[in-house]
């Protein structure tokens, strides 16, 4: 990767994919950005959060210019195939190069945002790019809470234009997102010894594309734990039906690839299960044919499980769930193709505390319209709360509002007709950013948001254009240069 173009921000980018950087883990990444700092003389200073800004001073003849802030964030989205051993908080990602693509071996390649991070450091470090007063932030926590953006400490910008780093579509500029809030429910119960008169089975749903619960969501791909759900309250009309583990999903903002349950049935039901079970996945099979190529529904018999959940939890459970909406609530009615709404069934995972066993089950809501952002989220709440689970919500984050008058942006369009000899689309994005934050501490920002095309993110499937990178880069050195 070191010898890729352009080799200045390759060869930082493959340093990143080296140093762990789970979300709320950002320590090593942190280090490795100071280290970076004082390294090539930057001046350097962080924040009680986490955060980091570096800045450089104008090259000459732009003393007088106005001051260009860049900003990435240092975490990344963690996610692997089961089969894949890896330790994120120890190991670096093994990289390798498939054509015009870098990609990750069996997990998520951390391009989503360690490509944005490289862009701005070499921009740090050029000594062929001339530019105003040059300022690089990189925050903490992005993925799971915005954290870094949120507790921005006073004082750490100084410019007045920033250019955020992480898109990840050729060729557009983003001028807003939407705002986001999660939905958290944590349904208590007493396991109860398993029924060892009933058939245990085991129920697993792998393969599916996955991907991120924002940019992704239209995109018609299934959701692993809806998936699961639908064919457990089917037999559940059919039998008597016990639910002994279940799991599913995994981050909040990345669409459920994977979900199992173990489950117990009469053993007067165990052909007919297997029966209905060939039935599902061929309805299942004609819905996402022209999606999910590589969707792998699995049932096979497994040892006798230690307990289970009572039969009112399960019920209440499984009715909770299948009411739980997932995927588009609504389209933008000012821009055209634009998601407005959506929520995402993110994960469902069995838990203890020092109150007892639970079910926790994680979701997020998105909306570029603030009040529909809280009704869905109160939708989300009934459907949770309807299994007599505990509901609580995250402190969410603002939208950014387009400026259609933006005069960063009107320079973006400039430079990339330039270099490329095509207009740009200028966009929304339903993806959730950090600008809309950055907005309520610095109101006078005017913001961008440009990246190298990248797909697959916060999935295994995640990789990273070679070629899309070098024009992006091209790109951002235009804009900042003029």
């Amino acid at each position: 990767m070191k010898n890729l173009q352009p080799q200045e921000v390759f060869s930082i980018f493959h340093e990143i994919t080296q140093v762990p950087r789970p979300s709320k883990h950002e320590e090593q990444i942190r280090d490795y950005l100071i280290s970076f700092a004082r390294k090539h003389h930057i001046e350097y200073q962080t924040d009680t959060i986490g955060n980091v800004v570096m800045r450089v001073p104008a090259t000459p003849g732009y003393e007088d210019k106005e001051g260009i802030i860049l900003q990435a964030h240092m975490d990344m989205v963690c996610e692997k195939n089961n089969d894949t051993k890896h330790d994120f908080m120890t190991e670096g990602i093994d990289t390798y190069i498939d054509g015009d693509f870098i990609k990750a071996r069996g997990t998520t390649l951390g391009g989503d945002d360690g490509i944005g991070m490289a862009m701005a450091l070499a921009a740090l470090t050029s000594t062929e790019l001339r530019h105003p007063k040059l300022e690089a932030l990189f925050t903490v926590d992005e993925e799971t809470g915005l954290t870094g953006a949120n507790h921005l400490a006073d004082g750490m910008l100084l410019g007045r234009q920033l250019i955020n780093l992480d898109s990840e579509d050729d060729g557009q500029i983003f001028i807003g997102c939407a705002g986001g809030i999660d939905t958290l429910a944590r349904l208590y119960y007493t396991p109860q010894p398993a029924d060892t008169t009933l058939f245990p089975a085991l129920i697993n749903v792998t393969g599916l594309l996955g991907g991120h619960s924002g940019d992704d969501i239209n995109k018609g791909r299934a959701n692993a734990n809806k998936l699961l759900i639908r064919f457990l309250f089917n037999i559940s009309k059919k039998t008597n039906l016990h639910i002994a583990a279940i799991e599913g999903g995994n981050l909040r903002n990345a669409i459920a690839r994977e979900a199992q349950a173990t489950i117990l049935v009469p053993f007067d039901y165990k052909e007919q299960l297997r029966i209905d079970f060939n039935h599902y996945i061929a309805e299942i099979e004609s819905e996402y044919k022209e999606v999910e190529t590589d969707m792998q529904l699995s049932l096979s018999s497994t040892d006798m499980p230690l307990t289970m959940l009572d039969q009112l939890t399960g019920d209440r459970l499984l009715l909770s769930l299948y009411a739980c909406p997932h995927g588009v609530f609504a389209m933008s009615k000012d821009m055209p193709g634009l998601v407005e709404t959506s929520t995402n069934l993110a994960s469902v995972k069995m838990k203890a505390d020092n109150k007892g066993t639970y079910i926790e089950i994680n979701t997020s809501q998105r909306s570029s319209v603030e009040s529909q952002k809280h009704n869905l989220k109160n939708m989300v709440e009934c459907a949770l709360r309807l299994s007599g689970a505990e509901v609580t919500h995250g402190d969410g984050y603002p939208g950014w509002k387009p400026d259609i008058h933006s005069h960063l942006m009107e320079v973006a369009q400039q430079k990339y007709i330039e270099l490329t000899g095509t207009q740009p689309e200028v966009k929304a994005i339903h993806a959730g950013l950090e600008c809309g934050l950055f907005l309520t501490k610095y109101p006078y920002l005017d913001m961008i948001s440009i990246g190298p095309q990248m797909s697959g993110v916060h999935s295994p499937m995640e990789k990273l254009s070679i070629s899309s990178t070098n024009k992006t880069w091209q790109w951002l050195k235009a804009i900042i240069e003029n």
